[in-house]
Formats: structure tokens, C-alpha cells, sequence
């Protein structure tokens, strides 16, 4: 059988290979479209992530040259605004000012100020301080003279003193302040007890370097007093500020601004950086300057650029994508997000998806096209040789019993009455003649049944009736004794009786030639089921079917392999049984089986009577 099917699965192999190249071949087009939509919209997106890092960069940069001239002013003025800028010169940081106060709880500002008030009033010698609070108490003398050029006299020879010996910071501006709390009449103030508050004194009385008003001094040396200090000499100065009318707004917003700190540089700085997503530096000069920047409110206005300009839709955003703490402009990278085009790239890969699961459906089909192909061909060239192997037993089968009939009909014709020996040669000759006939009686009703040219002429049969004709056709088939038994209760069928007839003779039969034993034993019992119908047992006391045979024995022209002598038959007569049982709307089956015998279930789905 290989050797048949062998063109046939080269045949089909080779079309198989040819059909799984196409397929691949049409996957990979499939592949490289889902790749190159992809690239498309990635490509997309790099230019508008790329055309919005360098409105951003131009953003930043242009933002850092407007806030120049306000930091340059911080950095001259402490009143002026210093948060969210920064400037750092030769390793300096200038901003953010750095607000943190000196540890400790100390109070040694407060403490100048308490003593040189207690010298004052109880005249008592002040040591190093007395040239000062000398010249002070003669300008307290002039003023309560009512002498108003005396009083302005003195006080340029108190500050022209001051300016000559300097003092620390902690003990010039608690001795500053107690001068101008001293000093200050409403708004009859002299003008320059007004500047040591908030204007500064002129160069030469020691202003710009050291005395530049009160409010910008203690502003400026905050980092030299002690928490306590700072809001003593800060509550004072708002206190006189507010007596002398002079403004304060700008000084309480300077003292309550939270400062950043000290912020880390790189060491290396070749160009405009982003440190974190909050601060913006940029290297000018020997200066590194910097800007407080939101770039989340920043992208907001490139954002609706794009969406006014049709490249975004409404749902579309900017962020910054996720890096180090310390980015160069150069390497600022932007991510476009946009759920419509998330979307497209779903509908991408679900086509994708579907195309692959047509190639591989087409494939499997292909594959199951291919072993249905070689089934078919190996169960056609098993029917050729099961036909072949039918013709050849037909053959033998139709030339042995009439051989038969032609060597007995010759020698009956030449010794009749010459010898009793042939007296059963009639008998034989009846029987080899009634074999053939039930061969060929099988055959027309196996090709009418398969060809559905065959007619149901039904009756009610009772199988007890079907019983002798069995009898005296086994009696007649066989020279083996046969004994048959049968328990049918009067069972009733509508069936067509020359069928059913048909049936079990060539049962018996079968159990007659499958056996080795005699008498042969047929045991013939019928179980009826209200509503379901009958099932006839047909059993025999034969050598048996083997399990994996219950169903092949039903094949056609299949004919069992048994040890022993040849068995003659056709094989047809079981597959002659199943059809004519499937024309009734019924069944047979092998019910049990083994060397004590077989047992046939004939199941009928007509209710019994």
C-alpha cells in the first residue's frame, strides 16, 4: 500500500511545502506592515516631541534672559524678590539667600540693645560705648532744646563717628536701631534717622558698604543672629518702620521667604541644564544664574500651540520623560501622549493579530486537508484491496462448490447404479448448490442495500417464526451438528421478514463456520424495553472475536484472521447484517465476546408487541 501512496504523498507533500511558504511568506508582509505602521506613528510622534523639546529649550532660555535684570536687583537689594532665582559667582551663591539663622539660642543683639538703653537712662559709664552713646544723648539734648540744626549736627558727627569705628554686625545694628527709636519724632524725623531705617545713609557716613537702612541690613546679615535675635531686631524695626510711616511690605515678605538652600552644581557646567524638573541653570561669564521653573505649566502653552495648529487633539499632552536629577538641555527628552493614537496602535495590533490568525486557520486547514487527503487515499487503495481481496474469495467461493457439482454430477452419471457409496452425492450436490446460492444472494442484496435500491416491505413478523427456517437452513448449510434455543415470548416486529431471515442465517452460519466445537450451540433470546423498543441477543458457543475486531468485523469485505484451518466466507455477512439493521432504524453490535463464544445484539428502535 506505501508503494501506492507514495506519488500521492509527494504529491501532496510538495503542495503542502509550496502552500506553507505562501503562508509564511504572506505573514511576513502582514509583520512588516504592522512594523512600518508603527514606525509611522512613532515617527510622528518623535517630530512633535522633538519640535516641542526645542520650544521648550527656547522657552527657558528666553524666560532666564527676561529675569536678568530682577535678579541682578535681588542680588544688589535685599527688599527686591529673590525667590526662584539663583546666581552663583566664583563658587558664591548669591540666591536663593540662604536663611537659615545661626544655631543656638543666644541672644547677644538683644542683649546690646537692652544694655546700651539701661546706659541711657541711668547715665551710667557704658565703657567702649560711651563716645557714641555720648553723642547721642547730645543729640537727644538738641532735640529737646527744640534745636533743630543742632540736632541734625550731631547726629551727622554721631554717624560720621559710626562710620569711622566700625562695629560687628551684632553690635551695630542693635545700637542703629536703638538711635532710630531714640531719635524719631513721627513725622518730624530727621532725614537721616529716616534713612537708618529704610534709605541708607549717604557714601560718606558710611552708607552703600555698611549702613544701607535697617530693613536691608538685618535682611542681609540674618545668617550672623541666632533665631531669637532675628525676630527681636525684625518685630522692632516693623514696630519703628510703621511709627515713621515707611513702608514694610517688601521687609515682611523678605523676612517670612523660605529660601532653597544651598543648590548642588555640577562641577562641569558646558551648557543651559536642568536640575531636577524645578530649577533651569545656565553658565554666563564666571556666573552660573538660574531660574525657578514649573515645566509643567510650561508645556501648557506649546501644548495648545499644537492643538491650535491641528497636530494635537483636545486629549493630547506633553510631560517630560523620566531621568537623571542632573539633565543637559541637549538631552531633554519629551513624551507626546495621545489615547487616539494609543488607540491606533491597538487597532494596529489587533489587525495584526486577526491577519495571523487567518494564516494560521488557512495553515491548519492545510494540514488537516493534507491527513484527510492521505486518509482518503489510504482507506481507497484498502477498499481496492479489500475489493481484490473480495474477488478473489468470490472466485474460489463460486468455483469450489461448482467444481463440486461438476465432479459429482460426473461421477453420479457414471456409477448411479453401480455402487451405494454415492447415494449422498445428491445430497451434497443440493448443498454445495444451496451454498452458492446464499453467496450470491448476499452479494445482489449487499449491492442493492448499499446502493439504496432495495424496498422495505414491511410486516409484522414473529421472530419465533424466523426460528425452523434458521433451523433447516444451518441443518442443510453444515454437516456439524446444531443446536438451536431460542426465548422470544411471542415477540412481534415490523420489519420486513426476507431481511430479517437473511440476518440470522448468515449469524448462523458465521457461528458454524467460527467454531470448533459440536454440537454447535445458538441460543436466540429477546429483551423488550416499554417505550424503547426490542433487542435481540443472538449466541453462539464460537471461538470468538478479539475486542479490538467488534467493530471491523463490520467492515466490508472484512473478514477476520483466525488460527487453524482456513475459514471460508466472503466477508460480507456481518457488513450485510449492519446494513440491513440501519435500514430498520436499528443496530448490531457485539454485546460480549470470548473463547466461550460471541453474542450479538440486534436493537431494534420499533416498540415491540
Amino acid at each position: 500500500m506505501l508503494r501506492r501512496l507514495l506519488p500521492t504523498l509527494v504529491a501532496l507533500g510538495c503542495g503542502l511545502l509550496a502552500l506553507g511558504w505562501g503562508l509564511v511568506s504572506l505573514q511576513r508582509i502582514f509583520s512588516q506592515e504592522r512594523d512600518d505602521a508603527h514606525a509611522q506613528l512613532r515617527s510622528r510622534r518623535d517630530a512633535l516631541a522633538h519640535a516641542a523639546e526645542e520650544a521648550l529649550r527656547q522657552n527657558l532660555a528666553k524666560k532666564l534672559d527676561e529675569s536678568i535684570p530682577p535678579l541682578h536687583a535681588a542680588v544688589g537689594d535685599p527688599l527686591e524678590p529673590g525667590e526662584g532665582y539663583y546666581i552663583n559667582f566664583r563658587g558664591y551663591q548669591f540666591l536663593p539667600r540662604l536663611t537659615i539663622p545661626m544655631p543656638g539660642t543666644g541672644t547677644p543683639a538683644r542683649d546690646v540693645h537692652a544694655l546700651l538703653g539701661a546706659r541711657l537712662k541711668d547715665g551710667a559709664p557704658a565703657g567702649e560705648w560711651e563716645p557714641r552713646l555720648t553723642r547721642l544723648r547730645a543729640v537727644e539734648a538738641a532735640l529737646a532744646a527744640r534745636d533743630a540744626r543742632g540736632a541734625a549736627t550731631r547726629v551727622e558727627e554721631l554717624l560720621r563717628y559710626h562710620a569711622a569705628n566700625r562695629l560687628t554686625p551684632e553690635q551695630e545694628l542693635p545700637f542703629l536701631l536703638l538711635v532710630v527709636e531714640r531719635l524719631q519724632r513721627g513725622p518730624a524725623t530727621m532725614p537721616l534717622v529716616r534713612a537708618l531705617l529704610r534709605e541708607g545713609l549717604p557714601e560718606d557716613l558710611g552708607g552703600f558698604a555698611r549702613a544701607s537702612g535697617l530693613q536691608r541690613d538685618v535682611l542681609r546679615e540674618r545668617s550672623r543672629f541666632t533665631r531669637a535675635d532675628f525676630d527681636f531686631l525684625h518685630a522692632r524695626i516693623v514696630r519703628v518702620s510703621a511709627a515713621l510711616g515707611e513702608p514694610t511690605g517688601d521687609f515682611l515678605a523678605r523676612a517670612g521667604e523660605a529660601g532653597a538652600g544651598m543648590l548642588v552644581i555640577p562641577e562641569e557646567l558646558y551648557e543651559p541644564t536642568l536640575l531636577g524638573e524645578s530649577w533651569y541653570v545656565a553658565l554666563r561669564g564666571e556666573a552660573v544664574y538660574g531660574i525657578a521653573v514649573d515645566l509643567e505649566a510650561m508645556l501648557q502653552p506649546i501644548t495648545q500651540d499644537m492643538q491650535a495648529r491641528g497636530l494635537f487633539d483636545a486629549t493630547g499632552r506633553l510631560r517630560l520623560r523620566a531621568g537623571g536629577a542632573v539633565r543637559p538641555l541637549s538631552t531633554l527628552k519629551l513624551a507626546v501622549d495621545m489615547p487616539q493614537w494609543a488607540r491606533q496602535e491597538a487597532d494596529i495590533d489587533a489587525r495584526y493579530g486577526l491577519k495571523t490568525l487567518l494564516v494560521a486557520v488557512c495553515g491548519g486547514l492545510a494540514v488537516a486537508i493534507f491527513a484527510l487527503a492521505v486518509v482518503a487515499q489510504q482507506r481507497k487503495y484498502r477498499f481496492l484491496e479489500l475489493k481484490s481481496d473480495f474477488v478473489a474469495t468470490v472466485s474460489h467461493e463460486l468455483r469450489t462448490p461448482l467444481a463440486s457439482i461438476r465432479l459429482l454430477g460426473e461421477t453420479l452419471e457414471r456409477k448411479l447404479a453401480q455402487a451405494p457409496e454415492v447415494r449422498d452425492y445428491p445430497a451434497r450436490i443440493v448443498q454445495a448448490a444451496d451454498g452458492l446460492h446464499f453467496l450470491v444472494e448476499n452479494i445482489l442484496s449487499f449491492n442493492r442495500i448499499d446502493k439504496g435500491r432495495w424496498t422495505l416491505r414491511t410486516s409484522r413478523v414473529r421472530l419465533e417464526e424466523l426460528i425452523p427456517p434458521l433451523r433447516d437452513d444451518l441443518a442443510n448449510a453444515t454437516n456439524v451438528p446444531v443446536h438451536i434455543t431460542s426465548d422470544l415470548e411471542d415477540v412481534e416486529l415490523e420489519a420486513d421478514p426476507g431481511l430479517l431471515r437473511m440476518v440470522f442465517s448468515n449469524l448462523g452460519r458465521n457461528a458454524c463456520a467460527y467454531n470448533r466445537r459440536s454440537p454447535v450451540e445458538i441460543s436466540i433470546r429477546a429483551q423488550m424495553i416499554p417505550g424503547y423498543g426490542c433487542t435481540v441477543l443472538f449466541q453462539d458457543n464460537g471461538i470468538g472475536i478479539p475486542e479490538s475486531e467488534w467493530e471491523n468485523a463490520f467492515l466490508d469485505f472484512y473478514r477476520l484472521t483466525v488460527p487453524g484451518p482456513e475459514v471460508h466466507g466472503s466477508g460480507l455477512g456481518l457488513a450485510l447484517c449492519r446494513k440491513i439493521m440501519k435500514l430498520h432504524r436499528g443496530d448490531i453490535q457485539v454485546a460480549a465476546s470470548g473463547p466461550d463464544g460471541t453474542t450479538f445484539a440486534l436493537i431494534f428502535n420499533e416498540p415491540a408487541r
